[in-house]
């Protein structure tokens, strides 16, 4: 699950940084608008987006979830299903009380 969503993370992100790059910026048109004395506006129309810019924002929120959802089963984690915490312990049982108990200054210990 975690892996999927470092894979969906990544393609989300790469995405978003390929689409902004691809886009053209809206002070392109202003020059071209002065010089050429065309009807377009000085920043474009103001109607709704184009596709790369909704995909963009797609990709973007995909991009957030994704890392808030990361970032909270990262704060929760649970104990590691792959590693025994456990591994490489020896525990001894003794049925002498007294040698499990460490000396204290000016005590025996028994034997």
């Amino acid at each position: 699950m975690f892996e999927t969503l470092l894979v969906i993370y990544l393609l989300a992100a790469l995405g978003v940084i390929g689409l902004v790059l691809i886009q053209q910026g809206k002070g392109a048109d202003m020059g071209a608008s002065f010089g050429s004395g065309a009807s377009n506006t000085v920043f474009g129309s103001g109607g709704s987006g184009s596709f790369l810019t909704r995909l963009t924002a797609v990709f973007a929120l995909i991009f957030i979830v994704v890392c808030l959802v990361i970032g909270h089963m990262s704060a929760h984690k649970t104990d590691s299903q792959w590693v025994d915490p456990t591994a490489g312990q020896t525990i001894q049982k003794t049925d002498n009380v007294a040698a499990e108990v460490p000396a204290q200054k000016g005590e025996e210990i028994p034997e």
